[in-house]
């Protein structure tokens, strides 16, 4: 449980560092683009989510009218994780070099140390790699979530398909958020989630936070800002010397 606390401890950090006068700047366009995208989310999901979990519940014969009650906040709970996620993935590929800055502001603002590989000339040279790096992640997250999405189809096991579905969102969260300052240390894709992967309860706690805060309205705007900022908080305070030791 301390390292879920921690990984929770993280967001709010990264919500208080993007409040310090030295970091606010880096802050304005990927806050202006969540805000942008997110907004249209909230108002597709108004219409939308109706539409999709009628369809879905449209299948049942009518004797088995009763699993209504039943399915339709699960259904819901899972349109809200796919829809949110969905967008969550969209903010970032388009902010995604942006992010890289906000998280080489925010790893100096903490160590007192500039990042070699940073600055502008590093924004306009990693701009395409920075974007060829959300198209792998994107990747990733399709080949398992088409697997996962059938599971809402098959009967009995779709009731768990939500909860399967928001550890999913929560791994694949704290990955896009912990990649913006590993890659400004070149760490490659590879080398992040086996960091990762030995600090699972840290990882799921911080992903399990950032899917919160998409999920709250108008909270959810600041999710990008704040989980790169706590991401980064988490890189400096807790895998960056198990980076170091791995290198060593």
């Amino acid at each position: 449980m301390k390292n879920s606390h921690s990984g929770m401890h993280y967001l709010l950090e990264g919500l208080r560092l993007i409040r310090q006068p030295g970091l606010r700047r880096y802050v304005a366009i990927p806050l202006l683009v969540s805000t942008t995208v997110f907004a249209g989310a909230i108002f597709g999901l108004t219409h939308w989510l109706e539409i999709f979990i009628d369809m879905m519940l449209g299948y049942l014969p009518s004797w088995l009218d009763w699993l209504r009650y039943l399915l339709w906040p699960l259904f819901a709970i899972a349109g809200v994780l796919i829809i949110f996620y969905s967008f969550s993935l969209l903010t970032n590929l388009i902010a995604a070099p942006f992010n890289g800055m906000l998280a080489e502001a925010v790893e100096k603002h903490l160590t007192g140390q500039p990042i070699e590989t940073g600055g502008w000339q590093a924004f306009a040279k990693d701009f395409i790699p920075s974007i060829v790096s959300e198209l792998r992640k994107l990747l990733y997250f399709i080949l398992r979530a088409i697997p996962l999405g059938i599971l809402f189809l098959v009967p009995g096991i779709n009731l768990a398909a939500p909860f399967i579905w928001a550890l999913f969102s929560a791994w694949m969260l704290v990955i896009e958020y912990i990649d913006y300052p590993m890659a400004n240390h070149l760490l490659h894709f590879s080398q992040q989630r086996k960091l990762l992967r030995q600090r699972r309860v840290l990882s799921y706690g911080f992903g399990g936070g950032s899917l919160l805060m998409t999920m709250i309205p108008f909270v959810n705007f600041l999710a990008m800002p704040v989980s790169v900022a706590g991401a980064t908080a988490m890189w400096v305070g807790e895998l960056k010397q198990n980076a170091l030791k791995q290198d060593g």
